[in-house]
């Protein structure tokens, strides 16, 4: 089921961004209120969602709290999202998005890394073809 849903995420950020670039450039606005928009219509949808769990943040650790809001928050959702938006007004989604998307790779360096997670062969291999496929893919 996990990897279900990977792929049900996969598909959504990639059509998701699809629409996003076109919107952008339909509606001729900067990055950062393309980014606006879509950050105020998923709060909305996640408030209706999330609103009957609320309450578990009364009782979550704040440290845990604290590293969503600056990981999430700050670095993925502010910061990653800008860098995202400006390149896809700038570039195609062709490209963009296979570089964009190297996240996964350094999402998995760093579980290995600071985390602790393993590292399979399978898994190392699996990341240089990912990365030799991007390079395929941007490159003249």
């Amino acid at each position: 089921m996990p990897q279900l849903l990977a792929l049900a995420a996969s598909l959504a950020f990639g059509i998701g961004s699809y629409f996003e670039k076109k919107g952008l450039h339909l509606a001729d606005l900067p990055p950062q209120v393309g980014i606006t928009v879509r950050t105020l219509t998923a709060v909305i949808v996640l408030a209706v969602i999330s609103f009957p769990e609320l309450k578990a943040l009364t009782r979550a650790n704040p440290k845990g709290v604290w590293m969503i809001a600056l990981g999430g928050g700050v670095l993925a959702g502010a910061v990653g999202l800008q860098c995202f938006y400006a390149a896809m007004k700038g570039a195609p989604l062709t490209t963009v998005m296979p570089i964009a998307f190297t996240s996964p790779l350094i999402g998995a360096a760093i579980a290995v890394v600071f985390g602790g997670e393993p590292l399979t062969w399978k898994t190392a291999i699996g990341m240089l073809m990912t990365v030799g496929g991007i390079v395929v893919i941007t490159t003249g």
